[in-house]
């Protein structure tokens, strides 16, 4: 009879996923923003980048290591429910600022942390939100990846509360607090 995998094969299986993931992601926001700057129908900037951007090296990551159906869910149902999206980001932005006055890399990184957040329910929200927080850092060095957190999470909270609220009930304060009755 064969071993199973190790304990090491398993953890190395899974950084894989998460790599591929976040790939799929930055993969995502970049062909946003494409499809943005180039005024391009979506389907054919989504085609060009499974087909020949898949060999790219993009911040160390190659491309053709993406959750492709991640990758086209992010990107086909952002772009699809862009005006959804901006109303979501309008409700938790600074009163002084607009959405459209965003960098327009910072919007595509919320609006599709904001669509997985709505319509991804087997992503948890705080592993969405740290996902998309990691991608603004990689391409801001100032006060937009404390923004995108900030956004983030109110939009986090307001969608999926008990995500929040059953880890509080299961926090290490909450447990001390519960004894010392």
């Amino acid at each position: 009879m064969a071993a199973g995998p190790t304990r090491q094969e398993r953890g190395s299986r899974q950084e894989r996923v998460i790599r591929r993931r976040r790939t799929a992601r930055l993969a995502a926001v970049q062909a946003l923003y494409q499809a943005e700057i180039s005024s391009t129908e979506p389907d054919k900037v989504a085609l060009e980048f499974l087909q020949h951007r898949l060999a790219d090296d993009l911040d160390g990551l190659t491309l053709g290591e993406i959750d492709q159906q991640l990758f086209l869910d992010v990107f086909r149902g952002t772009h699809a429910t862009r005006k959804e999206l901006d109303d979501m980001l309008t409700a938790v932005i600074a009163e002084d600022w607009r959405v459209e006055r965003l960098d327009s890399m910072l919007r595509h990184i919320l609006r599709a942390a904001a669509w997985e957040l709505s319509y991804q329910p087997q992503a948890p929200a705080k592993v969405v939100v740290a996902e998309y927080v990691g991608l603004a850092h990689d391409f801001f060095d100032q006060r937009e990846p404390g923004m995108a957190n900030g956004m983030l999470n109110r939009i986090a909270r307001e969608l999926r509360p008990e995500e929040f609220t059953a880890a509080r009930r299961t926090g290490r304060f909450h447990r001390c607090a519960a004894n010392s009755t």
